[in-house]
């Protein structure tokens, strides 16, 4: 997913001249077209992530829209000070592209998980943000962040992600997309685990269980009208995301129903205490968290 971005940034940045790359000394072997491309649109500003942020507000307020670029948690946490000040309050066009979130990174332990950045980022002020599932989404949804000319939070998973939707499909920043139709339950997925909610619906079908997968590429704004379809049109809702379950895209889910008056049968599959300390691969910390199915199975 992060090589197919970064051709599409390049691509959009050699007809866009105001774009500008910067890196905090991370994205080696995948950087390196986008800087030989267009050496000055580029910089690697060394592992200095709050000065990054600040560079690229004094970029942006002088014309420039700036990409910044690492691994999820550095470019969230480390520099959310700035983020909200620099950035958001100003309004400014910054979009930060983060790479591994959620476990990806999990053999390197929790100081490299993003299971926070979600629910972080779109607290900010005038921040969208997007959490697509393959490299189709990450492609599309990319220069939508870009011509907003606002604050953009876009998180990627590593890498070899596969493919989920066919080529040509209708990706819109906002609008969450039905990748199958059911009657019992609502899987409603955000994030690369969209292929762990497509494969338990396999698994539930086996069961004799009929289950609707939703992709929510966008978690802010979030596409509640999709919300309420799924609770009007099944028994229960799942939500399925690579993010702590507190605060994330389960929470944004459940707001949105309790707002619209709905209280359908409801759960959150998510990243939990029991990840507490755990070290890993990034499927095995997953695993470490149950099935999908099971957990849809329950509700039911």
């Amino acid at each position: 997913m992060r090589t197919e971005t970064i051709d599409a940034l390049t691509a959009y940045a050699r007809a866009n001249p105001d774009v500008m790359l910067l890196t905090a000394d991370l994205g080696y072997s995948v950087l390196e077209r986008f800087a030989e491309a267009l050496p000055a649109q580029y910089a690697n500003v060394g592992v200095c992530e709050q000065a990054m942020a600040g560079i690229a507000a004094g970029l942006a307020l002088s014309g420039r829209r700036v990409v910044l670029y690492s691994i999820a948690n550095f470019p969230t946490l480390r520099c959310l000070e700035q983020l909200r000040n620099d950035v958001c309050h100003h309004d400014l066009p910054v979009t930060v592209i983060a790479v591994g979130g959620g476990l990806a990174y999990g053999a390197q332990g929790y100081t490299h998980h993003g299971v926070e950045d979600l629910g972080i980022m779109a607290m900010l002020p005038n921040m969208a943000v997007a959490c697509p599932a393959d490299p189709l989404e990450a492609m599309a949804l990319l220069p939508q962040l870009l011509e907003r000319r606002r604050p953009a939070y876009l998180r990627l998973g590593r890498a070899g992600e596969p493919a989920l939707h066919q080529a040509g499909a209708e990706i819109a920043l906002g609008r969450a997309i039905w990748m199958r139709r059911g009657a019992d339950i609502a899987l409603l997925a955000t994030g690369p685990i969209l292929g762990r909610a497509l494969r338990a619906a396999d698994a539930l079908a086996a069961r004799g269980v009929s289950a609707s997968v939703a992709s929510f590429h966008t978690f802010s704004p979030l596409d509640a009208a999709l919300v309420r379809e799924a609770a009007s049109s099944h028994r229960a809702v799942l939500t399925i995301e690579e993010h702590s379950v507190e605060g994330g895209f389960g929470s944004r889910v459940a707001e949105a129903l309790l707002m619209a008056g709905q209280a359908p049968r409801f759960g959150k599959f998510g990243v939990t205490d029991a990840l507490r300390g755990r070290i890993g691969s990034q499927s095995w910390l997953l695993d470490t968290l149950g099935s999908v199915e099971d957990h849809a199975q329950a509700l039911l």
